[in-house]
């Protein structure tokens, strides 16, 4: 699939934009600070209903305005749809398709993205939370009906982890807590396709994995994907150490795990008044060379492993579609690598049939991915052409802060 035509209303630092999309390579260069990464956001927003930026919507609407409108046109085997997403200040965001009413999280259906980041070094170095969003995003771009089962699982989490407060407030006990087993019911339900999806994922991802990490690092490394489950002992803290949990792990499904793990913590959640088992403390552990890769690996290794999540990750949703690649966006990753991994990289995505790529230096980007070249300044689409190679005056721009 790929992008053709890209608007936006009151979007970030954009009052309005237009852009036009080839297929194959497309850079945004720009100074810093001016809205190139704006651009691939929106995108990235519609595809997966969130911001790699913020967990605030309305961070991504323009000052003093109302809403934002994200407007795109996606083909694919020569058929074309129009997707629509408004962000509203003060009310429900709103979708279409082909100007038709529908759900926002309905739109992944029809654009995939894979986005690199900067902010992509904490599935490294980072907290639990990164690896499990990193995860589901995947997951459910896969597999679209599982954002309801990860909606319906939080649902239940919430609720669950508001009875357990209750009854540790009230001192309730024992046959009085029979409201709870109905929650846990359907936490373990839903929490057991949760964890095996992911630890399906997880299997998918080791061999593009380690096939990433090679062809863009270079040299013999074996970096391996483990999985932390909750249900079997593991007991990953909000700071992604792992601690020891509950001995009595059972074998069998994981349903049946599940009900063990959470017969034999109910004392500890209800001391605590929080649901201390399940797919929402669950971790992955990114290991390389047999080292776990937070604490051991270098900025070089600890980039070049998310960068080859991420490649993983496409090749994934590349094997799995219907409708064509994902969109593969590198947001100011060339900044960060040395000549040789910059020229390996590119090799790599060359095959795509759609590659965003922001900079703020145009020479930083391989001759390769300079094919369509937009120009951004302080919000304003200032030019687009295509082009191979060009002397550009923006390479001076300076290393300031990640816009």
């Amino acid at each position: 699939m790929r992008v053709t035509h890209l608007s936006l209303t009151d979007f970030r630092n954009y009052e309005q934009a237009e852009v036009e999309l080839s297929a194959g390579a497309n850079l945004f260069v720009g100074s810093n600070g001016q809205g190139k990464t704006n651009l691939v956001e929106s995108l990235v927003f519609l595809s997966t209903s969130g911001s790699h930026r913020t967990p605030v919507d309305t961070a991504m609407i323009r000052q003093d305005a109302g809403a934002a409108v994200v407007r795109c046109r996606v083909e694919h085997d020569g058929r074309a749809v129009l997707l629509e997403l408004q962000l509203n200040r003060s009310s429900a965001n709103k979708a279409m398709l082909n100007r038709s009413p529908t759900k926002p999280r309905e739109l992944v259906r029809y654009l995939s993205t894979v986005l690199f980041a900067p902010e992509d070094l904490a599935l490294i170095r980072g907290e639990p939370a990164v690896r499990r969003r990193f995860l589901d995003t995947v997951l459910v771009q896969r597999s679209p009906r599982l954002a309801g089962v990860l909606a319906d699982y939080e649902r239940v989490l919430r609720q669950r982890n508001t009875l357990l407060k209750s009854a540790r407030a009230s001192g309730v006990r024992g046959s009085a807590l029979s409201t709870l087993d109905v929650w846990d019911e359907r936490l373990v339900a839903l929490g057991s396709e949760i964890i095996d999806e992911r630890s399906a994922l997880i299997a998918d991802l080791v061999g593009p994995v380690r096939d990433s990490y090679r062809a863009v690092a270079g040299g013999d490394h074996d970096p391996r994907l483990v999985p932390l489950l909750t249900v079997d002992g593991a007991q990953p803290d909000d700071e992604g150490d792992v601690t020891e949990g509950h001995p009595d792990a059972a074998g069998g499904s994981t349903a049946d795990r599940f009900a063990s793990a959470v017969a034999v913590l109910r004392g500890k959640e209800l001391e605590r008044g929080v649901t201390l088992v399940g797919p929402h403390r669950d971790d992955v552990r990114f290991e390389l060379n047999g080292l776990p890769a937070k604490g051991y690996a270098s900025h070089g290794e600890s980039w070049s492993f998310a960068l080859a999540l991420r490649l993983a990750s496409a090749q994934l949703l590349r094997d799995r579609s219907t409708t064509g690649d994902p969109v593969l966006i590198l947001d100011d990753v060339f900044a960060e690598l040395d000549q040789a991994r910059r020229a390996r990289l590119a090799t790599s995505v060359q095959g795509y049939e759609q590659v965003l790529v922001t900079a703020a230096v145009f020479e930083d980007v391989p001759e390769a991915l300079r094919a369509h070249t937009v120009r951004i300044s302080a919000g304003r689409v200032i030019s687009q052409a295509d082009e191979s190679s060009e002397e550009s005056s923006d390479g001076s721009g300076e290393q300031d802060a990640h816009e």
